[in-house]
């Protein structure tokens, strides 16, 4: 099967912050992201839980990890910037090379009104597509257990 994106995609974060604010939306952690963000903050895993996460139930009746919304909708992380820019959650980094966006260029095309650095800046090979891809598709979120 031939990938829409063979030829690679141009894609460039221009810092608009407009996947970090306006609409809601979840920003799942891992363990990994979890422990990153706890070493940049200087807390221990407990406080930055009850400081900056919410429980989401999913389809499964489990619930994940994933990091607070305020009331406009903007991360939690937000302030004129990433706060924890050095330690964003995978999920953060690997932004628009999602599962999701990368299946089609349907979706891919779709995406450009969430984000203007779609379709310009640099050209990124399949092979690094690929490796963001993977990257997000094995950051596998926190279960809660009850």
């Amino acid at each position: 099967m031939t990938l829409f994106f063979e030829n690679g995609l141009y894609f460039s974060c221009i810092r608009c912050s407009r996947c970090c604010r306006i609409e809601p939306g979840f920003v799942f952690l891992s363990q990994d992201d979890l422990t990153k963000l706890c070493v940049w903050f200087k807390f221990e895993e407990k406080v930055f839980i009850e400081k900056y996460c919410r429980e989401v139930s999913w389809n499964d009746g489990v619930s994940l990890l994933c990091l607070r919304e305020k009331e406009n909708n903007d991360c939690i992380l937000w302030d004129n910037g990433c706060i924890a820019y050095g330690a964003r959650p995978v999920q953060c980094t690997t932004y628009p090379f999602w599962t999701r966006l990368t299946s089609d260029l349907e979706s891919w095309s779709d995406e450009r009104h969430n984000c203007p650095g779609i379709g310009r800046g640099r050209l990124w090979t399949k092979e690094e597509i690929l490796e963001q891809v993977q990257l997000y598709a094995s950051n596998h979120p926190v279960y809660i257990k009850k």
